[in-house]
């Protein structure tokens, strides 16, 4: 046994990382079996894949092109008909009739990433990721090489009905091939991506996710069975989840006011309110940075993010703020407010 397989071996235990682990483990049950100590190779084996149902087949190498991602519970905020698209990919598996390939499109921030998290729980699946920076390598024909090693691993797990992939950007592989600013190395590597994903096991969920939906080479798009459009929040939509989120950020900070109704008056008089994803930093940064006694000063840090301007009393009455939601913001007494309001 190599002692170098003894290091990664413990350090990849310490580190948590169960694809290298396996990988280690298989690397030295095929030692074992190659010196025809073939029973000791098919114990430990058995052994990993007693513990875990993702560990390939023998003589399967694992690579580091897959990462496992934790999909613990956390809030998502989708609109109805987006999550009915997500209950109908749910259903979809469940039928076992070989839809098992989607793609989620939509800008940064819209959920895609969570939502496919979400998926895999309700799956009761283990989701694993792609990592584009392993397989995309500046060598002529690596990348194919890379591509179809990925799903040859991918293709091997023992229990494929327990998986998810995620293709998370996949435009970072997957540029139109007739695109003249694209390397005809990536046009090659797309073209090796269509044939692959042919042959993908049903059983396997694939979820692609990009931003750049119209740039993406049509014949890939055609081998997915659904696609999903996250762009489709309304206002309202985005008001209740900031609401939402301001509510659950608050629930870690006793101390603050959950004044969910001044949130809501200062949305309804932003004209482009941000994505999930950007407004979660922006309320998680207004309440991390506000001063601790004063209960509002995460407000005031909001209206001045969101609104990109001061907190002034004629222009929030003009946006239809109270008398005393003003007081309350710009810190004016109640009675001074309304002479400057009055004199203007």
């Amino acid at each position: 046994m190599k002692i170098k397989n003894i290091i990664n071996l413990v350090k990849y235990h310490v580190d948590n990382d169960e694809l290298g682990f396996n990988r280690i483990v298989n690397e030295i049950a095929n030692e074992f079996d190659q010196n025809g100590e073939e029973q000791v190779a098919q114990y430990l084996m058995a052994l990993v894949s007693n513990a875990n149902v993702l560990v390939p087949q023998m003589n399967i190498q694992v690579s580091s092109m897959l990462k496992k991602v934790d999909s613990k519970n956390e809030n998502l905020y989708l609109p109805e008909c987006i999550m009915n698209d997500i209950v109908g990919i749910v259903n979809a598996v469940k039928h076992n009739i070989g839809v098992n390939k989607f793609i989620f499109e939509g800008k940064p921030g819209t959920g895609k990433t969570e939502a496919t998290k979400q998926l895999a729980r309700i799956l009761d699946r283990e989701l694993f990721s792609v990592d584009f920076n392993s397989i995309i390598d500046s060598k002529l024909g690596e990348t194919q090489k890379n591509i179809s090693k990925l799903f040859n691993e991918i293709n091997s797990f023992i229990s494929p009905s327990k998986m998810v992939i995620l293709f998370d950007e996949i435009d970072a592989l997957a540029l139109d091939r007739i695109n003249s600013n694209d390397l005809r190395e990536m046009g090659r590597a797309t073209s090796t991506l269509l044939k692959e994903l042919d042959s993908i096991n049903d059983d396997i969920v694939i979820i692609a996710t990009t931003n750049l939906y119209d740039k993406i080479d049509k014949a890939l798009i055609r081998r997915f069975d659904f696609s999903v459009n996250f762009d489709r929040y309304t206002k309202k939509d985005l008001i209740e989840v900031a609401g939402n989120l301001l509510h659950n950020l608050l629930l870690k900070c006793k101390y603050q006011v959950r004044e969910r109704k001044l949130l809501n008056k200062i949305l309804n008089n932003v004209e482009d309110i941000p994505m999930p994803g950007e407004l979660k930093n922006i309320i998680k940064t207004a309440i991390a940075f506000s001063n601790p006694d004063d209960e509002l000063d995460y407000i005031v840090k909001l209206y001045k993010t969101l609104l990109k301007e001061e907190p002034m009393p004629t222009k929030m009455k003009e946006q239809g703020f109270s008398l005393r939601e003003i007081e309350l913001i710009t810190k004016i007494p109640k009675s001074t407010v309304e002479r400057k309001v009055k004199h203007k």
